[in-house]
């Protein structure tokens, strides 16, 4: 009874494991005592001879593959760091199998070199400009075909390559952040000359037009004054004509009241100058009502009229004598 459960159990066993099923993500290379026999790649349910053949899944999907960064020399000498990715597709899971073996990290060394010497070789003949331009598409696109034609004797299809990033040197990154600033400073000094012409003509405009102005404005108030100047002489000339006695005796009122109008002026000269000639022709004022007529000094009121000559006696008011200095000496106000 137990040998007969063996048996039972045996073959339930060897039946189990002749079937295996195939998952649609996947595709299967049927070995046996490891030559290769067949590749399934119809999902389902499959039959295999049990414990001779053997099953081994290869992943049908997309896969992808992160290059580490490294330094590329372009063709203008500069020099780049790139950090690219790979994706492929097992296309041949026996050639596969025969070239790289069973596990899927066998083709990433292979990627790793394939895909460093032809970003090497592309990014060599282009220059950083193309890389960092719209010709970008074209490089990746000559980089993928590249890396596609090497890995095909592998079993794999390469169907993209790309640039995740592509960044300078950190020495190159400073140079060239320096000669950017030493770029913008020189952009601002010119803007800043520029500025600097411009305000100074705006000036020499502006300096040039006050001057025009206000020699203009001179001009004018000369001439206005020249004309004002010229009809206060013609009015006065006119009075001057009219009445001579009378404009000389105003002028010489005017002239008392300025020289004596405080009270303290003194003057050096002789009682018979010219300048006293209206004190000698005022009337005697020895009396106390023709004294109370006369200011302060014994001049007579300013505008009054002349009066007639006195009898020849000494004016009442006379000036008083300095210390004795030559006759007609000019008249000196303290």
């Amino acid at each position: 009874m137990a040998i007969l459960l063996g048996g039972l159990a045996l073959v339930l066993f060897i039946a189990a494991s002749a079937f295996f099923t195939v998952h649609q993500t996947q595709q299967v290379l049927i070995t046996q005592f490891g030559e290769p026999i067949r590749v399934v790649r119809t999902p389902g349910l499959n039959v295999k001879v049990p414990l001779v053949q053997t099953v081994i899944p290869f992943d049908r999907r997309l896969l992808d593959y992160d290059a580490p960064g490294e330094e590329v020399i372009l063709g203008d000498q500069r020099r780049l760091i790139v950090d690219s990715f790979t994706r492929y597709r097992i296309t041949d899971p026996l050639l596969f199998y025969q070239t790289v073996g069973a596990a899927e990290q066998g083709i990433r060394g292979r990627l790793s070199s394939i895909v460093s010497s032809s970003l090497r070789r592309v990014l060599g003949s282009e220059g950083l400009v193309n890389v960092l331009s719209a010709e970008r598409g074209r490089v990746m696109g000559e980089i993928r075909r590249q890396v596609d034609e090497e890995a095909r004797r592998f079993g794999i299809e390469v169907v993209d390559v790309r640039i995740r990033r592509a960044d300078l040197p950190d020495e190159n990154t400073q140079a060239i952040l320096n000669r950017m600033q030493s770029e913008r400073e020189r952009v601002a000094r010119e803007a800043r000359a520029e500025g600097a012409e411009v305000a100074a003509r705006v000036r020499a405009q502006a300096d040039r037009d006050r001057t025009v102005l206000l020699a203009e404005a001179e001009a004018n108030a000369a001439i206005l004054r020249g004309s004002g100047e010229q009809e206060a002489i013609r009015v006065f000339a006119e009075a001057f004509r009219r009445d001579p006695e009378f404009f000389q005796f105003w002028r010489t009122m005017q002239a008392y009241r300025e020289v004596f109008s405080n009270g303290e002026s003194r003057m050096v000269l002789t009682p018979e100058s010219d300048f006293f000639r209206f004190f000698r022709e005022i009337p005697n004022v020895a009396s106390p009502a023709a004294a109370a007529t006369l200011p302060r000094g014994g001049t007579a009121p300013a505008g009054s009229a002349p009066q007639p000559a006195a009898p020849p006696a000494a004016p009442s008011v006379q000036p008083e004598p300095a210390s004795p200095a030559p006759a007609g000496t000019p008249a000196e106000g303290r």
